[in-house]
């Protein structure tokens, strides 16, 4: 299927009926680890799981199609898609990050930066003055998480990567959030997208993986060709899964964001919440970048509870239809609290700077009827007002 297809085609009917054995419909899953040689030297274009696999390149090959890259490399997490990008880099070579990214990001930066792998420089990317400052210094990648996880911060892909480029460096946008039914990084100037495919392109909470697309085909085969080394790239059937979620991704986004946009609304009407985080209020710092550079405002979303961390333990046993896990992007709705979930490896002055708060809980909006999911939220936001009433008598 040529590049020149829908996005929505791509995402449901790339490698449909494409079997020559039996004609099958849906891709095969070969759970092969080894593949025989045609003969004395004559390997087959796979040989062994490890290097390449049938139903692993198909995910990758949709993949590098609906992000535009030259190629994708499928791995066993996001975390691994993560570090394979950073494993490109040479001791002393600068990582500008920012300073509100993903709490395993942080602390896979700070581990790598303290065994003397290279050095990281975490600030606020929306920030001019400490953009510019880390740019000076010539770092060789800079990495984007946008929006960012939990706070929704927005940054112009564009023009940071327009300079990052400028000062000699590679950007790598992590898009696990948006999706490229929502966001294509490479479009805007980046170098590789990141994935944690565990999140929206499966959107199912059934497997864990991840991916690294490149726009350029020697990055791509430097990544592949590194990955193979570690062995970090992803199982077949694993593969299988993430691609048979994939196909439902574009209907997903578009229910989930519509409910996300409810919930927003009804949040920042509620007394009980200081602030919302959600591109899609005009309220939001970053609203028109996003709309600039979005196809939409995707379906996390997260907010300040008056109360701190009691607030916050009130709210999660008592709000109905969402529950208290890690991830997201599933068909599923959960809340989870980052300061003692998400981001409980970043220290809490870490967590002070980038604004991350005891009362901050972040919500991944699933499928659920609309009405109950604000029903559910309200549950929990009187067991809060509760809590208030409580402690002014006392």
């Amino acid at each position: 299927m040529s590049n020149s297809k829908n996005p929505e085609t791509i995402a449901a009917a790339n490698g449909v009926a494409v079997d020559t054995a039996f004609g099958a419909v849906t891709p095969p899953i070969i759970l092969s680890s080894t593949f025989a040689f045609a003969g004395f030297e004559q390997p087959r274009a796979h040989d062994y799981t490890r290097a390449a696999n049938p139903t692993r390149d198909m995910l990758a090959d949709t993949l590098a199609k609906l992000e535009g890259g030259a190629g994708a490399i499928v791995l066993s997490s996001g975390m691994a898609a993560v570090d394979l990008v950073l494993s490109q880099l040479a001791r002393n070579d600068l990582v500008v990050a920012p300073h509100d990214c993903y709490g395993g990001t942080y602390r896979l930066l700070a581990a790598r930066r303290d065994r003397g792998q290279f050095d990281v420089a975490i600030i606020d990317q929306g920030n001019e003055e400490a953009l510019a400052a880390s740019l000076r210094r010539c770092p060789s990648l800079v990495l984007i998480e946008t929006p960012s996880n939990p706070l929704m911060r927005v940054v112009d892909i564009r023009a940071i990567a327009t300079r990052a480029h400028a000062s000699g460096a590679k950007v790598a946008v992590d898009n696990t959030f948006l999706s490229p039914a929502l966001q294509l990084p490479i479009a805007l100037g980046a170098d590789f997208v990141i994935h944690s495919t565990t999140k929206y392109l499966n959107g199912h909470s059934d497997v864990v993986g991840g991916a690294v697309i490149a726009a350029d085909k020697a990055d791509f085969e430097s990544l592949s060709n590194w990955a193979n080394i570690t062995g970090v790239t992803g199982a077949p059937f694993d593969s299988y899964l993430t691609l048979r979620g994939l196909r439902t991704l574009f209907p997903r986004i578009r229910q989930q964001q519509s409910n996300a946009g409810a919930i927003a609304r009804f949040l920042e009407r509620r007394p009980e919440v200081k602030v919302v985080h959600y591109p899609g209020l005009a309220s939001h710092p970053g609203h028109e970048i996003a709309r600039a550079q979005q196809a939409g405002f995707g379906a996390m979303l997260s907010f300040e509870l008056a109360g701190g961390s009691e607030a916050a333990r009130r709210f999660v046993e008592a709000v109905e239809v969402f529950t208290l896990a890690e991830s997201l992007g599933g068909v599923e709705s959960l809340v989870a609290h980052p300061a003692t979930m998400t981001h409980v490896g970043m220290s809490a002055e870490a967590r002070l700077v980038a604004g991350i708060g005891d009362g901050l809980l972040r919500l991944s909006v699933g499928l659920e009827a609309e009405a109950d999911l604000i029903a559910g939220l309200a549950m929990g936001l009187a067991a809060v007002a509760d809590g208030k009433k409580q402690e002014s008598r006392s």
